[in-house]
C-alpha cells in the first residue's frame, strides 16, 4: 500500500508522518520519529519488548496497523517521564535493580504503568499475571515484581501530595 499523510499524537505531541496506513506502528515511532524504547522482539506482539500504551492502554505496536491509531493517545516509554523527572514506575526500577539486559524493560515498564493506572494497589499475584505475556530473557522477574510494587507506593505517596 502506498504512504499516505498520517496525523499520530505521541508522547503529547502532534506528528505528520507519510506511512502506508498498515505499516506497523512500531515501525513508525522507531524509524520516523526515533522513539527507540519500545523494541522489535519478536515482531508477533507476543514477546511484549514493543509495548505503548493507546490511550492508555497496552497495546503491541509491532501488530497494529499506524492507521489504526491516528488520532489516538500513544505514549511510548519516552513519554512516561523525562530524564530530570522519571515517572514513578520508571523511578522504581532504576531503585530495584530491575534491569539487565534490556530486552524486556519497556514492555514490563508500559504493563507495569497501565496495571496501576488501573489498578493502584495490585497484589503480587496480579502483578505477575500482568506481567506474565512479557518475556524476560536474563530472569529478573524477582526484581521487576518488587519495582512495580514500589511503583504503587511512589505513585500512592504522589497522590497525598
Amino acid at each position: 500500500m502506498n504512504a499516505i499523510g498520517l496525523r499520530l499524537q505521541v508522547n503529547g505531541h502532534d506528528h505528520a508522518v507519510a506511512a502506508a496506513p498498515d505499516a506497523p506502528l512500531l515501525t513508525v515511532l522507531r524509524n520516523d520519529l526515533g522513539l527507540n524504547g519500545p523494541k522489535f522482539g519478536c515482531g508477533l506482539g507476543e514477546c511484549g519488548a514493543c509495548t505503548v500504551l493507546v490511550d492508555g492502554v497496552a497495546a503491541r505496536a509491532c501488530v497494529i496497523p499506524v492507521g489504526g491509531v491516528a488520532g489516538r493517545a500513544i505514549t511510548t516509554l519516552e513519554g512516561l517521564g523525562t530524564r530530570e523527572r522519571l515517572h514513578p514506575v520508571q523511578q522504581a526500577f532504576v531503585d530495584e535493580q530491575a534491569a539487565q539486559c534490556g530486552y524486556c524493560l519497556n514492555g514490563m515498564i508500559m504493563m507495569a504503568a497501565a496495571l496501576l493506572a488501573r489498578e493502584p494497589n495490585p497484589s503480587e499475584a496480579r502483578i505477575r499475571s500482568e506481567l506474565s505475556g512479557n518475556l524476560c530473557r536474563c530472569g529478573t522477574h524477582v526484581e521487576i515484581v518488587r519495582a512495580v510494587q514500589r511503583a504503587a507506593q511512589l505513585l500512592a505517596l504522589a497522590d497525598q501530595r
